[in-house]
């Protein structure tokens, strides 16, 4: 909203000394917020003056044009009282005209982008032309450029300054209206506040003595009230269509950011703007019978003013009459009856429309308009027979013609609300010093009516309020006059012994090793849609496929709350892959969907807060969200460089990675062979804990989703339930003890069958040794003849050690052969010598 202070000062009488940025600051501090300061105008100096054209001699030019070589009158603007010889190019005044002339020396803001203009006398058309007389496109005042500026016989004397007559010295404060402020969309509004500000008296606007309705003004039917509460219409006859719009109303207008158009538009709009009601006008001769306020029907059509056929709902709020819709209620008048060059009999309209309806109108037809956007907010009921009083009191000073005697005034104000609170609830919110007297007087200040019983205050909210609706707005409302500035700044006090939860103990945790691990860590949206289910080539019926589908997802490519946090990890690790890194490691915490079949949400109203219980119950239809760790390893995991070769990230690498991550955590993870998309078989393993629970799966993916992915093959990932290995996990990891005796070194080579997990076999291994057994180490994997077909040996490192003594050779090799025996007897294992 942009407020001239001009115009602001007109109703309220302002400190002389205030400035637009001191009146701004003082507004803000209320909770207004300023968006700009800006003055228009402020780029024109020099001399700008009242001329009177004294002669005008026509004189054609070779290439068609003709030019006037005037001699005008400036005073003694000039220097020397001296008339002033001006060429120039419009036609549209006469000899005795008043014009607005700028004179050498002066700067005129030029076309837009071109920068200053500085005016010199020249030589031009043969003549020496000192000086320009002025366009309102030239001065800023508006886009008509095809003749000057004619002023009012009355205007002033020649040589006088027309800074101030013609507004160009005004300042503009732009501010930006919060939707609960809706009152401060006029200059009624931001006027009060000013009155507010300096605790100054307002003169409103809107306070003027109406005639009451008669019932013999235009017909109105209202077929909706809930709707439309208020109809108001009066009637001006006589009118001139051709009268110019007065110079200060199309200024103010123009400062105000909306664009002059004709007399009888730029009042409806000017009025919009003083008091903040939407008018319309319609021409009387077009219409057809009564107005009638109704709910479009089906298959109905109307063309709006900007020229749109529109094809209208059943839900929206016509403005009708006997030939069918002629305005979008709120929002647009139709073209059948609009006002034009032609019309001399306005019908005026001045009516409150329910808030939520103007809204999903505009909205459903892409139709925003300075009409709707002060309907949607809430405007005052009580305003529309002041303003279309005001309307036509406007049209017939300026246009000429006179106001029917009828006026039509269909249904009332809703009544007044009210809201009770306690007295001492501003101070106890805020934690400033707000006695009683100060509460009450500052909700009057701002239009309540208050009473007093004891310790509780019940304040009427004023009309143009309809944001005021409960104790705590109340609040607000004192304590922005109060000053926000004043509000104390008090530390809170923790509560003792309060600090991280378990889970976040843990989380942290598993960041820290991760990180220590070298992976980088990455958020990403939780969606999926089933392209990126397809390219994990998850097969029918797959768990992962069972995806909560959102009501109101962000994009219809991924509708789903995933069940994955792999699609983003890939991804993300692809899009680093294709800008040049060399390799990868990423990995992602994050809660996935499980759907469960519940039932729907209970819908609870939002007056007030749910109980116990009813939190319950919307819990219960949550679906599970358990957290999820997922890491992406490609390309270079190690380095190469004069030290060596390189290696590339592999399935061991992510298998490990959970395995250091369990013993991190004081958990014991085993491992087995697992075929389970997008892992490539025979190099997928799933992850067990110790009582049997499956944490997830590690491995090299699928070469057919590396390429959906773009991914290199080879590419390892997993995925695990970072919830269960975190219930799991030990809080305190005890330290490892140490043994200063020697240690006994073992080594077997054990041959299996293929299918054999190594990781069973270094299991019983361990098992078979006993106490003293120390590690046991997978070091070689060996397949050929020598070994047979479907066969493999397993080669491993066992030490061996005692706390208290050091090993004799017989206690260690007892321990192996132990060790052996039991592979055997379990594996079927065969000792290669």
């Amino acid at each position: 909203m942009r407020a001239p202070v001009s115009w602001i000062r007109e109703y309220v009488d302002l400190p002389d000394d205030v400035t637009a940025a001191d009146l701004a600051a003082r507004l803000t501090a209320l909770g207004l917020k300023l968006e700009a300061l800006d003055r228009p105008g402020h780029d024109i100096t020099g001399p700008l003056v009242i001329g009177r054209v004294l002669s005008r001699e026509p004189e054609p030019q070779k290439n068609g044009k003709t030019i006037n070589w005037c001699q005008v009158d400036v005073g003694v603007a000039n220097g020397t009282g001296e008339p002033q010889g001006i060429v120039c190019g419009a036609h549209n005044f006469e000899v005795g005209d008043l014009v607005v002339v700028v004179l050498p020396g002066g700067v005129l803001p030029g076309s837009q982008g071109s920068g200053p203009v500085e005016i010199s006398a020249r030589k031009t058309y043969g003549h020496l032309s000192a000086g320009m007389i002025c366009s309102a496109k030239e001065l800023g005042l508006g886009d008509d450029h095809s003749g000057i500026i004619v002023l009012p016989a009355d205007a002033g004397q020649p040589g006088d300054d027309v800074f101030e007559l013609l507004q160009l010295r005004d300042e503009v404060i732009e501010f930006e209206i919060n939707p609960d402020r809706a009152y401060a969309l006029s200059l009624r509004g931001i006027a009060r506040e000013a009155a507010l500000a300096y605790d100054v008296p307002l003169r409103d606007p809107a306070e003027r003595d109406t005639p009451a309705g008669n019932d013999q003004g235009q017909p109105v039917v209202v077929d909706d009230p809930g709707g439309c509460p208020v109809f108001v219409t009066r009637t001006v006859t006589g009118f001139d269509p051709a009268a110019p719009t007065p110079r200060w109303m199309a200024r103010r207008v123009q400062l105000a950011g909306m664009r002059p158009i004709s007399l009888a538009v730029d009042i409806t709009n000017y009025v919009m703007l003083e008091i903040g009601q939407p008018i319309h006008g319609y021409d009387r001769d077009r219409l057809t019978g009564p107005i009638r306020v109704r709910r479009a029907g089906e298959g109905e059509r109307l063309t709006t003013l900007d020229g749109v056929d529109r094809r209208l709902s059943v839900e929206d709020l016509l403005i009708t009459d006997d030939t069918g819709p002629i305005g979008l209620a709120g929002v647009m008048g139709g073209r059948t009856t609009e006002l034009s060059s032609t019309t001399t009999n306005i019908v005026i309209e001045a009516a409150h429309f329910e808030p939520v309806s103007i809204f999903r109108t505009q909205r459903r037809h892409k139709l925003p308009s300075e009409a709707s956007k002060r309907f949607e907010r809430g405007v005052d009921p009580t305003v529309p027979q002041a303003a279309a009083d005001r309307v036509a009191e406007l049209l017939v000073r300026y246009g000429g013609g006179t106001v029917d005697p009828g006026v039509t005034v269909v249904g009332a104000p809703p009544p007044a609300r009210t809201v009770t609170a306690t007295t001492d609830l501003p101070a106890r919110v805020t934690g400033m010093p707000i006695d009683a007297a100060t509460t009450v007087a500052h909700l009057e200040a701002v239009g309540c009516a208050v009473t007093v019983d004891g310790a509780v205050l019940t304040a009427t909210v004023p009309p143009w309020r309809p944001d005021l609706s409960d104790p705590f707005d109340l609040v607000e409302e004192v304590a922005r006059i109060v000053g926000y500035d004043q509000v104390p700044s008090v530390v809170p006090r923790p509560t003792a012994g309060k600090g991280l939860t378990r889970e976040q103990r843990l989380r942290r945790r598993v960041g820290r090793f991760l990180a220590g691990a070298g992976a980088v860590e990455v958020l990403n949206f939780p969606f999926v849609g089933e392209a990126a289910l397809d390219a994990l080539g998850l097969p029918e019926g797959d768990p992962w496929r069972r995806t909560v589908r959102l009501a109101n997802p962000i994009s219809s490519e991924e509708p789903s709350y995933t069940s994955t946090l792999l699609p983003g990890v890939l991804r993300t690790a692809a899009r680093n892959l294709g800008r040049g890194a060399a390799g990868v490691a990423l990995f992602e915490t994050g809660t996935v969907a499980v759907p469960v079949d519940r039932g729907p949400a209970p819908i609870y109203g939002v007056q007030i807060r749910p109980s116990y219980a009813e939190v319950g119950k919307l819990e219960e239809a949550l679906p599970s969200q358990p957290l999820h760790l997922a890491v992406v390893l490609a390309g270079e995991h190690d380095r190469s460089g004069w030290w060596g070769a390189g290696r590339t990230a592999g399935w061991a690498d992510a298998v490990g990675l959970v395995r250091d991550l369990a013993t991190e955590l004081g958990v014991s993870a085993a491992t087995r062979t697992a075929s389970r998309m997008p892992w490539h078989p025979g190099r997928c393993a799933a992850l067990v804990l110790d009582g049997g629970a499956e944490l997830g799966h590690a491995g090299e993916l699928h070469p057919r989703v590396c390429a959906a992915f773009g991914l290199p093959r080879g590419t390892a990932a997993l995925e695990i339930d970072l919830d269960l290995l975190m219930a799991a996990a030990v809080d305190i990891v005890p330290a490892p003890t140490f043994s200063t005796y020697p240690l006994a070194k073992e080594d077997v080579a054990l041959v299996v069958a293929d299918d054999v997990p190594a990781a069973d076999v270094a299991a019983t291994l361990r098992a078979g040794a006993g106490a003293l057994c120390e590690s046991v180490r997978l070091f070689d994997v060996f397949t050929g003849e020598q070994v047979g077909e479907g066969r493999k040996s397993l080669a491993f490192a066992l030490r061996f050690r005692a706390s208290d003594r050091t090993l004799t050779e017989a206690e260690t090799a007892a321990a192996r052969d132990a060790a052996v025996a039991l592979a055997a007897e379990r594996h079927a294992a065969v000792q290669r010598v």
